[in-house]
């Protein structure tokens, strides 16, 4: 579960990013957030994988209160939070198996570890056959695979999606929403930031959107309403 109660987050000299933030998720939830730019969805992400302090206000995780967690805790609430980008983030030089190999390494899994378990991820991702490939010899679509794969390769309880399908055509973009709920399926809580009309509104799924750094809708089955 996570709850945000009651959080700010200004900037100086006077920028209110999140002001009075509330929000709760349950386990197993599936919520699309929405808003503008500049309305805060950013933020909210950043406070959420510990990338920022709030200014006021508490955010659990379970029993974990990662308010004011400190910078050597930081990673063990990213092992938790799997974080899906707009821009990839790969690494050109590395195969695609490399890439998702090298978040098991710099946490140091043992080899054994790593060469069962990523191509077990791959198959989830339906890219077992090009593990061996390069991120430049594959489509955008397959390159936002690579980094779902990446995501869930510590089996995190949350998967934060920021803008996912920003980069890609409509056709890629269904896929990866497919992917993210057969994920969701698991029990994983996904949480989607999108600007994207289409995709929100064909999820039938928990809508929560954001205005001026505060949620002014918040629908169980919900439309995109801006």
């Amino acid at each position: 579960m996570i709850i945000f109660e009651n959080v700010s987050k200004h900037y100086p000299p006077n920028i209110k990013a999140l002001d009075n933030f509330n929000i709760e998720i349950k386990p197993g939830e599936f919520v699309s957030i929405v808003g503008q730019s500049g309305t805060g969805k950013t933020t909210m992400v950043k406070l959420l994988i510990g990338e920022e302090r709030a200014t006021k206000g508490r955010i659990m995780l379970g029993d974990w209160d990662i308010t004011n967690i400190k910078q050597r805790e930081v990673p063990y609430l990213r092992r938790q939070i799997g974080v899906i980008f707009q821009d990839f983030k790969l690494l050109p030089q590395k195969t695609l198996f490399e890439n998702v190999a090298f978040a098991m390494q710099v946490c140091g899994e043992p080899p054994s570890q790593i060469s069962a378990k990523v191509p077990q991820i791959f198959k989830l991702v339906g890219l077992e056959k090009k593990m061996d490939r390069y991120p430049n010899e594959i489509s955008g679509g397959e390159q936002q695979r690579v980094v779902i794969a990446r995501s869930l390769i510590h089996h995190p309880k949350i998967l934060l999606a920021d803008e996912p399908t920003g980069n890609l055509d409509s056709i890629n973009a269904a896929d990866i929403i497919n992917l993210l709920e057969k994920i969701n399926k698991f029990g994983t809580i996904v949480i989607l930031v999108t600007h994207n009309k289409e995709v929100v509104n064909s999820l039938r799924r928990r809508v929560v959107t954001i205005d001026a750094g505060r949620v002014i809708s918040d629908q169980k089955i919900g439309k995109y309403i801006l």
